[in-house]
């Protein structure tokens, strides 16, 4: 099987690599998350700029028409800057969503402006106890006239602050735990009856919980058919999963590298740590444990794009190693840096919260070791 990039992919990926390296130092990271936004506008138009927003949508709406392999590319190469900018919430949930359930006049109003970079946009599925199961939704869209009042609450919205317009994901009919009956709905984040409140992630992320007090919507604000939305929310949610855990490949590569450097420099008993065995073998390890996550990506992404019939069996083993192999490489990397791993002054600890943050997203290790485990054994 060939594994080699085709020339676009690998412009692709040097272009997010050069941006990354000359322009996304650490401290310049930091100072991005830590702005009242949690991004920046301006690197946020220089993505629009180079084409990066239009990479997962078909040429039809003005994207690059990409693929896995694409949204791959760029995404392990943010994830060796720590990027800050909301690809994931605004491109991949938001604009996939669209991508996937709206109509082709909803693709062709909402997708140009998100190419542009002049929407910001969020996803608001997940509530307090629904965990990582999609299908648990009490928010409810009852039918109002022409249109539809949104009432109920959710959690953990990724780039809710900033977004200019929410997906939301309701009932209009069935029962809490139903798979059918889930709609999407497109909503003004000024609209009169949406609360936010923001709040900042280990990461560093800025998400909102989001509450709708009787939020009035019309019927164009149907995003797909009313009560089916669950196959392309399920849909949405792999890609984001797969685009995550290429975010992680590109921490763990970084990790490694920053580890190995500081072993050959660091002085102990007057002479490099990294000359000591016990550490080689050590650093060996994490290099294993980041070529094997290498390996169930590629295979994972290869089976998405045949669409053979064990793809989702291996994105739910990619995520059980990101998992285990990302704690593994961030506990060495801060182990073998000693104290300084832990402080917010070295880059290793962001790079290690980040890790834990992805871990966490869309199911952790232990969730899908147990979908693993149903697929294969059942």
């Amino acid at each position: 099987m060939n594994f080699d990039f085709s020339e676009e992919q690998n412009m692709l990926r040097d272009s997010v690599s050069r941006f990354v390296m000359d322009n996304y130092d650490f401290a310049t990271r930091n100072e991005v998350v830590a702005s009242e936004l949690g991004y920046s506008a301006s690197n946020w138009n220089t993505f629009a700029e180079l084409g990066w927003l239009s990479v997962p949508f078909s040429e039809s709406v003005g994207g690059f028409g990409g693929n896995a392999v694409d949204t791959m590319v760029v995404m392990e190469q943010m994830g060796k800057g720590l990027v800050a900018e909301p690809f994931v919430g605004t491109v991949l949930l938001f604009g996939g969503l669209i991508e996937k359930a709206g109509s082709a006049d909803q693709r062709e109003a909402l997708l140009p402006d998100v190419i542009a970079g002049e929407t910001q946009g969020a996803f608001a599925y997940l509530e307090r106890q629904s965990r990582y199961d999609l299908a648990d939704v009490t928010t409810r869209a009852e039918s109002a006239g022409d249109g539809y009042t949104l009432t109920g609450s959710k959690a953990l919205v990724f780039n809710g602050m900033a977004a200019q317009t929410l997906i939301v994901a309701a009932r209009t009919s069935g029962e809490q735990y139903d798979s059918d009956g889930i709609s999407l709905f497109l909503v003004d984040a000024a609209a009169g009856g949406v609360t936010r409140t923001g709040y900042r992630l280990m990461d560093g992320q800025l998400v909102a919980n989001i509450e709708f007090d009787g939020v009035t919507v019309g019927a164009d604000a149907l995003l797909g058919a009313a009560g089916e939305a669950l196959p392309a929310m399920q849909a949405v949610v792999d890609d984001v999963t797969l685009a995550l855990c290429a975010e992680a490949l590109g921490i763990m590569e970084t990790l490694n590298a920053t580890t190995v450097e500081y072993a050959k420099t660091r002085q102990q008993f007057g002479v490099a740590i990294g000359s000591f065995q016990a550490l080689q073998h050590r650093m060996v390890d994490t290099f294993m444990a980041y070529e094997q996550t290498k390996s169930m990506l590629y295979r994972t992404v290869c089976s998405l794009e045949a669409e053979a019939d064990d793809a989702s069996r291996n994105l739910h083993a990619l995520k059980v190693l990101v998992a285990r192999y990302g704690k593994q490489v961030g506990d060495e990397a801060i182990q073998i840096h000693g104290g300084m791993g832990l402080t917010d002054e070295l880059d290793v600890g962001h790079y290690v919260k980040r890790l834990m943050t992805i871990n966490t997203l869309f199911g952790d290790g232990a969730f899908h070791q147990a979908r693993f485990n149903e697929l294969t054994y059942n």
